[in-house]
């Protein structure tokens, strides 16, 4: 019994380094999945569930010799590689001198992983279960990934990573099957826990393209429904230059009334006192002139920059009939607030009604705008022409003289 045990150590020996410099010499380096380490992986897990089987000695052996067998055919082709395997088999054995019996349970059992076909046998079952074995093992994940990567590189299949899972998961739940007894009772905890993780990980991109889904259709609805960036961007350059003019309204306002009032001071305490002496009477006329045109100038500036508020109201009535600009706070400011969010609520489910609030918010400053400028105009013109009048006056005054 020894010397069985010895003899099948070495013939089994013999077909490990037959295999490894098999495959270093013709396998290509594409097969990332069907190499060596597939192999030893196989051959480790036939071991196993044969030690945990009814089976002989010679069947052992033939079911171990098998393993290290089974995928030497991708050496010489993809499509068809167990035929191919079993032709190198069968000249590897027959160069072994191994028993006929074997060398025959080594063909069946080569033809039996094709894919699609049914275990006849307890040994078949066995060798089927541990060519599959990577199903219920912890390194099912890196595996896979190498036998996606080797499809692609091999011209098989390409595979995204999301299509590939699918696939996984349509084979662990309507294809897979584990066959033997020892693999469904010790192997299949393990091999739920690769399906959860799949299913986790597609519900978990499910959710996520769901959520891109509702984000797409969301952005399009917003799209459709709101203004171009043009549109956008004509209110807010409009408003703000609106906002600058009416600014560059009041300085240059500002300004007329600072010059006007230094000129009334310099009158009021330099020459006016004087006009009471005999000598400078004639200057009476010509002051009374510029100080006339400067008030004028002052009153003017400021009618240019008082503001105008107006009732700070307005009824439901007007908002739903749109008479109204909500946006202006000349027209809110005393109303209480719970009417005015009223109001606001109004507007903001109105597309049609923000934007004609705009416009008419753009129009009403723009007709403000108008006045302002008029009568800055006129006062510039009513400033200019007092200077001019008073020098004249004061030419003449001193030519009298």
């Amino acid at each position: 019994m020894a010397e069985t045990a010895e003899k099948e150590s070495k013939s089994i020996s013999k077909a490990d380094q037959f295999v490894l410099e098999l495959f270093k010499e013709k396998l290509p380096n594409s097969y990332l999945y069907h190499n060596y380490d597939h192999t030893v992986r196989v051959v480790k897990s036939t071991k196993e569930i044969a030690d945990n089987s009814e089976i002989n000695v010679k069947q052992k052996e033939a079911l171990v010799l098998a393993a290290w067998m089974h995928d030497t055919g991708y050496t010489v082709t993809r499509e068809g590689h167990e035929d191919a395997s079993i032709e190198i088999a069968k000249d590897y054995m027959k160069k072994e001198g191994t028993d006929p019996e074997i060398q025959q349970m080594v063909i069946d059992l080569i033809a039996s992983t094709k894919m699609g076909v049914e275990p006849q046998n307890e040994m078949e079952r066995i060798l089927k279960d541990a060519d599959n074995s990577h199903f219920a093992k912890d390194y099912y994940k890196q595996t896979s990934e190498f036998l996606r990567q080797e499809l692609m590189l091999t011209g098989s299949a390409d595979f995204s990573p999301a299509q590939w899972r699918e696939e996984n998961i349509d084979m662990f739940t309507n294809k897979h099957r584990f066959y033997t007894d020892y693999a469904a009772r010790n192997w299949k905890s393990q091999k739920d826990e690769n399906l959860i993780s799949l299913l986790k990980k597609e519900k978990k991109k499910k959710k996520k393209y769901k959520k891109e889904e509702i984000k797409a259709k969301l952005k399009a609805k917003y799209k459709d429904e709101s203004p171009d960036r043009g549109v956008q961007t004509l209110y807010r350059t409009t408003l703000r230059n609106h906002i600058k003019l009416s600014d560059i309204a009041d300085t240059k306002a500002n300004i007329l009334l600072s010059v006007n009032a230094i000129i009334i001071s310099l009158a009021l305490s330099n020459m006016i006192p004087k006009l009471d002496a005999p000598s400078n009477r004639h200057l009476l006329l010509p002051t009374l002139i510029l100080v006339l045109f400067s008030v004028a100038s002052i009153i003017m500036s400021i009618l240019s920059t008082r503001p105008n508020v107006t009732s700070g109201e307005f009824t439901r009535e007007q908002v739903k009939k749109k008479q109204v600009n909500i946006l202006f706070f000349g027209n809110f400011h005393k109303m209480k607030y719970d009417q005015y969010q009223w109001a606001i609520n109004e507007i903001i489910y109105d597309k049609d009604y923000i934007y004609e609030a705009l416009t008419k918010d753009l129009y009403l400053l723009g007709v403000v705008l108008n006045k302002k400028y008029m009568l800055l105009r006129r006062t510039y013109t009513v400033f200019m022409v007092g200077i001019i009048v008073s020098v004249i006056s004061f030419i003449i005054a001193f030519s009298i003289m």
